[in-house]
């Protein structure tokens, strides 16, 4: 058995945790508010700040973790260098983890160092400087804070009218203490899709999950489905990618790697997780023989991996809060409506357990799958009506103030 610290326990962790649980390992779940999702169904919990290294410290030497898995952007990460150095394995790695835990580096690793074909862009720390890449770049664009999550500070700017609220909204929207954007080139992309890409120990080669198309709006994911239909040569240019970038990385686990498809056919790098992805979420409707978390769980402890197949068509749309619930009262007027979505066959329901709901919230997620070479875009439209019928909220509504 081993002893794993999880680091950020939202939905993703506690899928994870239930693979690591159900093979007889023992988690503590981290996060900065008590209750989340992957506390519920872990050995222990510590409720603190990621963010102060001191307290970091501290919860791994009361625990001595043999294994650290990072689930979320706000931590501080150059302290995972050290507990490295102190035996600790670090999922996939400290590298990996302090690269595409903020944007610059990954972005910088990727286009210059690596030479894949990424979006142009810029850095800035200020309004001017941030004035000046948009004249550079052009509109349309894409603001984004170098560290976030869930797509919390991303904009598409259209006009000058409209960069002084991109701007704020990307520096409000930063996680962490850095305050930096990064200004993108818009791509007339025809869509966007993930590679999950399965690093492991023992020098077993790199494995690919079938590609996902994924949906965002404002950088949250509302949607995806298995498998991404694309050109054998377009799924070997992101493979190729994706194993060039995890490679230089390092380290063992799965990764979410994000591309863009332009309607020539050109596969732009986008950005990537070390660490399940949410439109991976897809899996747990049984689209592959092992799901992401599966996967991740196996590839951490070095365990055999014979083979990933495609067993279904699968689709997967977001459960949205249409409100605010802080208390246990207010909560209990959150009555999810389960009845309708499983009176149709082939369909599942993950509510993730939060402890508060927000306004367009991510509460949990339907799934709905049928046999390969099912029509993709019908089990799509299932899974998106369905959705709605759990909270009443379409999955594509603007509920965020």
């Amino acid at each position: 058995m081993k002893k794993i610290s999880l680091l950020g326990s939202g939905e993703l962790g506690k899928e994870f945790v239930i693979a690591a649980m159900r093979a007889g390992q023992y988690v503590i779940a981290c996060d900065r508010y008590d209750n989340a999702p992957a506390m519920q169904v872990a050995d222990e919990r510590e409720v603190f700040n990621m963010l102060d290294g001191d307290a970091l410290e501290a919860v791994v030497k009361k625990h001595q973790p043999d294994i650290i898995v990072p689930e979320i952007e706000a931590i501080r990460t150059e302290r995972l260098f050290q507990f490295e150095e102190q035996g600790i394995q670090v999922v996939p790695s400290a590298r990996a983890v302090n690269f595409t835990m903020n944007r610059r580096a990954i972005r910088d690793l990727a286009s210059k160092e690596l030479g894949l074909r990424t979006a142009k862009y810029f850095y800035a720390k200020t309004f001017d400087e941030f004035k000046a890449a948009a004249d550079e770049i052009g509109f349309p664009c894409v603001v984004k804070p170098l560290m976030s999550s869930s797509g919390h500070g991303q904009s598409y700017v259209h006009n000058d009218d409209e960069l002084e609220q991109a701007f704020r909204e990307a520096m409000e929207g930063s996680r962490g203490d850095v305050k930096e954007v990064i200004i993108e080139e818009f791509i007339d992309f025809d869509s966007e899709f993930t590679l999950l890409t399965v690093t492991q120990k023992n020098g077993w080669p790199t494995l690919f999950c079938p590609p996902i198309g994924q949906v965002q709006k404002s950088g949250d994911y509302r949607e995806s489905w298995q498998p991404y239909k694309i050109s054998d040569e377009a799924l070997k240019q992101a493979q190729m990618m994706a194993d060039k970038v995890t490679k230089a990385l390092t380290g063992a686990g799965i990764w979410g790697v994000e591309f863009f498809l332009t309607k020539q056919g050109e596969v732009i790098f986008s950005e990537l997780s070390p660490r399940p992805h949410d439109t991976g979420m897809v899996t747990l409707g049984h689209t592959t023989n092992l799901s992401e978390f599966e996967l991740h769980f196996r590839a951490v402890m070095g365990l055999p991996i014979a083979g990933i197949h495609l067993e279904h068509a699968g689709g997967s749309a977001v459960i949205l809060s249409p409100k605010e619930a802080s208390t246990p009262v207010d909560r209990s007027l959150l009555d999810y409506n389960l009845e309708d979505a499983l009176k149709e066959d082939r369909t599942r329901i993950r509510i993730f357990g939060k402890p508060e709901a927000h306004k367009g919230r991510r509460m949990g997620v339907v799934l709905c799958y049928g046999e390969v070479g099912d029509d993709i875009d019908a089990l799509r439209e299932k899974a998106k009506r369905l959705a709605k019928t759990v909270l009443g909220t379409d999955p594509y509504a603007k509920l965020r103030d």
